[in-house]
């Protein structure tokens, strides 16, 4: 492994500085990729879960969209952290 990772090295021309933060930086991009997943399943439940109350109780569709939106929030909050925090452990 680590005689593949001198060959590429050399063959792309950076240092090891350079190879540092190059992979660094597709780390942070594959864990976000991951921590991506959680909050994109979530916000599909929450989505049809407050389709489903609607269909079956339309005089609370008011109510339930507004907390529908509200769980939208809270969960792509989630993703955005996971953003920031990749991002911040990247550098």
């Amino acid at each position: 492994m680590e005689s593949l990772s001198r060959l590429i090295v050399e063959q792309a021309g950076l240092n090891a500085d350079d190879q540092k933060a190059a992979n660094a930086a597709i780390g942070a991009g594959f864990a976000y990729g991951l921590a991506a997943i959680g909050p994109g399943i979530g916000i599909g439940y929450v989505v049809g879960k407050a389709i489903e109350a609607m269909a079956r109780q339309p005089e609370a569709a008011g109510m339930v969209r507004t907390t529908m939106f509200l769980g939208i929030a809270f969960t792509e909050a989630l993703a955005l952290i996971g953003f920031v925090v990749f991002i911040l452990l990247g550098l």
